[in-house]
């Protein structure tokens, strides 16, 4: 199978701490523009591309909800803040000469338009980047189960998973040196060793619409590109 064709339309998860590079929060410009370009890469292989967007550089819905805040409004200040990323990420590829628009779970259509499934599926089939902000638009939902949601609603082939460290590892590889990591691991193996891949809503919801998912190293030049294609990058958790 040619693998440079096997992806017509990704779902590429990003999380808001990708965004921050070095720093201790908010966005790295040197970040952000080697992100888009990294997009660039792939869009030019006429792979169509949707992202959903985390905002825990900004806020992070979930720690301040163990301090005292109530759950839900902390997580609807979290969605806000994936609408500014968002903002920021559409910015940065226009400046780059891709077209992206974005799509909010919430209406705050004084600055994005909302939701609209048929809406997206066209500007996807038009080679249009299309960027998911306000996570499922309820809170108790994390951006993974976004990530889930909106790739089975947009008939995405995969999820791919950025994140800072380059695959699912048998344990953290931070703290035992032993720790191999998987190139290839079924849900089911992925379950019955409790990996955390994705929160358990996401991660089912992966699962019973047949939809791959393969972590790897945003931070890594070209890593999407070759996650893309099939080649040995991160970890492909397959069904």
């Amino acid at each position: 199978m040619n693998e440079q064709r096997r992806y017509r339309r990704i779902l590429l998860k990003l999380s808001g701490e990708a965004l921050m590079g070095e720093q201790a929060f908010g966005i790295s410009r040197a970040t952000l523009e080697a992100m888009v370009q990294d997009i660039a890469q792939v869009v030019r292989h006429k792979i169509e591309v949707a992202i959903v967007i985390g905002g825990g550089n900004i806020f992070r819905g979930v720690a301040l909800g163990s301090s005292g805040m109530e759950r839900a409004t902390a997580d609807y200040m979290g969605m806000m803040a994936t609408i500014m990323n968002a903002m920021a990420l559409q910015d940065a590829m226009q400046r780059a000469g891709l077209e992206a628009r974005v799509q909010s779970a919430l209406n705050v259509e004084q600055v994005v338009e909302p939701y609209i499934r048929p809406k997206a599926l066209r500007y996807l089939e038009e080679g249009k980047i299309v960027i998911f902000a306000a996570g499922t638009g309820n809170p108790f939902f994390t951006t993974d189960t976004a990530a889930a949601l909106r790739g089975s609603e947009m008939g995405a082939q995969i999820v791919l998973k950025a994140t800072k460290v380059d695959g699912v590892y048998s344990a953290d590889p931070n703290k035992d040196p032993s720790a191999v990591r998987y190139t290839r691991i079924s849900f089911d193996d992925a379950l019955a060793r409790n990996l955390q891949i994705m929160d358990a809503t996401a991660f089912a919801l992966c699962r019973d619409q047949n939809l791959p998912i393969r972590v790897f190293n945003i931070g890594k030049p070209g890593a999407l590109l070759r996650a893309v294609l099939g080649e040995d990058e991160g970890t492909l958790v397959y069904v």
